[in-house]
């Protein structure tokens, strides 16, 4: 475990040593924030049915930044290893591979939990000047907080198996960016395709991240997304650890 730990802790500083990390970092803030103070504005112009928490977690702008920022944060993962060279000293390091895939994972893994850490804030503040809860209930935070963690496992997998097919960073950000959004319109078709059987639309219904944070984000804790996207999560580190040691053979 120790080795691990080392490799975890070279890839979370390896962010900060990037000024990507912070540009991404202002480019969330900056897109989060204007989201909160939209939704907040016209929720004071009108009496609605959801609270801020539900409004902000559901909007056009939190679905831009959140697809958005996966393709940002994978990219480098392993392409970056492969353009310069790094990879070789550290395939001849006493480690496994499956050590360097996780490592690489649990690391642009924390890099996305931090990215949500000012959010937090943002419905402290919210209920600190107002007086008013910005959730129904603790369980729509917790819920919200859960799929953001499940989505974020999923999707940063994805961007992880898109980094290690290629040695462009670029490349890998593209196939990512198009595999995700992909999934999330996938999602989308059972309010697109009106002539479907009930079945079919549920079906639809099962992949769609828009619904199943929806479902979150009011409190209600489903156990299928649950599954899906840690069973997900684990097919795609595991062909992420196939890819890597094939590649590794062919250098």
């Amino acid at each position: 475990m120790r080795k691990f730990y080392t490799l975890l802790s070279r890839e979370v500083r390896s962010y900060f040593y990037s000024p990507i990390a912070y540009m991404v970092l202002v480019f969330f803030l900056v897109v989060s924030g204007v989201d909160f103070y939209f939704q907040v504005s016209f929720m004071n112009q009108r009496p609605v049915s959801y609270s801020v928490q539900e409004a902000f977690f559901n909007s056009v702008f939190f679905w831009f930044a959140f697809v958005l920022v996966f393709p940002l944060i994978t990219m480098r993962l392993f392409a970056e290893e492969f353009k310069l060279g790094t990879i070789e000293p550290l395939m001849t390091a006493p480690v496994r591979d499956w050590q360097v895939v996780l490592a690489k994972f649990f690391g642009a893994l924390v890099f996305y939990l931090i990215l949500w850490i000012p959010t937090v804030l943002y419905f402290w503040i919210f209920q600190q000047v107002t007086k008013q809860p910005a959730a129904t209930s603790w369980g729509a935070y917790f819920g919200s907080y859960l799929m953001l963690l499940l989505l974020g496992m999923f999707y940063v997998s994805i961007g992880c198996f898109a980094s290690v097919l290629t040695k462009n960073q670029i490349i890998a950000a593209v196939i990512s960016f198009c595999a995700i959004t992909l999934l999330f319109f996938l999602g989308l078709m059972q309010f697109i395709l009106l002539n479907v059987s009930a079945a079919t639309r549920d079906l639809l219904g099962y992949f769609s991240a828009l619904e199943h944070m929806g479902t979150f984000s009011r409190g209600v804790i489903d156990t299928r997304p649950i599954v899906l996207y840690v069973s997900m999560t684990i097919v795609m580190l595991a062909l992420t650890h196939q890819a890597f040691q094939s590649r590794k053979w062919r250098l």
